[in-house]
C-alpha cells in the first residue's frame, strides 16, 4: 500500500468490460476490466477478486483528475485491471520457460501511418495490414505469405494485406500483434489476405505459429522490401534495408 496501510481492501463494482487502454511504450492494452474500486497509485499488481474470492484480475491502472493513465492525482472511480486470462497464460509461460514466450508469423509488417500514405496515393482504402518482409523458413513463408517486392525500375509492388485473423478483423497493426499474442507457440491461426492488396484475390492460409526466439536468428534474411513513400501524389516509394528502417514484427 502507498501509504504504509498494509492488508487493506476496497469494494466496488464492475462498471465495464473489453476496455483498451494505453500501456508503458505505447502498446495498447486490450480487454481490460474497469471497476470502481479504489485503486491508488502504488496499488498496480494487486488482485482484483469477485465477491467469492475468486481471482478475476491484476490493477494495472487509473484514470487520474488530470487525464488518461495512471496519474498522481489519486483515484476518482475509474480503474483497470488485466483479465485473469491472460494473466494466466503469461505466468504459465513465466513458471514453465522463465520468459514470456510470444508467438509469431515470421513477418515484418508496414507502419499504420506508412499504409494510410499508401492509401492516399492509391486512392483506394486498405483496410488491414500489409505484409513488408517475410522471414525464411518462418510460418508465414511456408504458407505463402508474398511481401513487398521492387521492380527493377524502383516502382513497388505491393505484398498481402491480413484483413482477418481467425476470423477476427484486423484493421490495424495493434489489431494483429494482440490477435497473434494472445495465441501460444504451436497454435493454427487462419489468415485472411488480399493477395497483393487484391480486394478480389481474398484467400485464407493457415499458419502454426513459433516463438520470436525461434526466428531471431533469421530476421536479417528477410526477403521482401521496407518502402517509404516519397510524396503523396507519387507512385513510387524509396527501398531500405530492415536495419536501415525497422519495422514491426508479427
Amino acid at each position: 500500500n502507498p501509504f504504509g496501510l498494509d492488508n487493506t481492501v476496497t469494494t466496488g463494482v464492475v462498471s465495464a468490460l473489453g476496455r483498451d487502454i494505453n500501456g508503458f511504450g505505447g502498446r495498447i492494452i486490450q480487454g481490460c476490466i474497469q471497476t470502481d474500486a479504489s485503486i491508488n497509485p502504488g496499488n498496480s499488481g494487486g488482485p482484483l477478486m469477485d465477491s467469492s474470492g475468486r481471482l478475476i484480475g491484476v490493477n494495472t491502472a487509473i484514470l487520474a483528475g488530470g487525464g488518461g493513465g495512471a496519474g498522481t492525482a489519486g483515484n476518482i472511480g475509474i480503474g483497470f485491471a488485466i483479465p485473469v486470462d491472460t494473466v494466466r497464460r503469461v505466468v504459465n509461460q513465466i513458471i514453465r520457460y522463465g520468459k514470456v514466450v510470444r508467438p509469431t508469423l515470421g513477418i515484418n509488417v508496414v507502419d499504420d501511418r506508412v499504409t494510410r500514405s499508401v492509401e492516399q496515393q492509391l486512392r483506394r482504402n486498405l483496410e488491414g495490414v500489409l505484409v513488408a518482409q517475410v522471414v525464411p523458413q518462418s510460418p508465414a513463408d511456408r504458407a505463402g505469405l508474398n511481401p513487398m517486392k521492387l521492380r527493377p525500375d524502383g516502382t513497388t509492388i505491393l505484398g498481402d494485406l491480413i484483413t482477418q485473423v481467425n476470423g477476427q478483423p484486423v484493421k490495424q497493426v495493434e489489431d494483429l500483434l494482440s490477435a497473434i499474442e494472445e495465441q501460444e507457440k504451436g497454435d493454427l491461426v487462419d489468415l485472411t489476405i488480399h493477395r497483393s492488396c487484391d480486394p478480389n484475390q481474398v484467400h485464407v492460409v493457415s499458419v502454426r505459429l513459433v516463438s520470436r526466439d525461434d526466428l531471431e536468428p533469421l530476421r536479417n534474411q528477410s526477403r521482401g522490401t521496407a518502402w517509404v513513400p516519397q510524396g503523396r501524389n507519387s507512385n513510387v516509394g524509396r527501398s531500405r534495408t530492415l536495419r536501415d528502417f525497422p519495422l514491426p514484427w508479427q
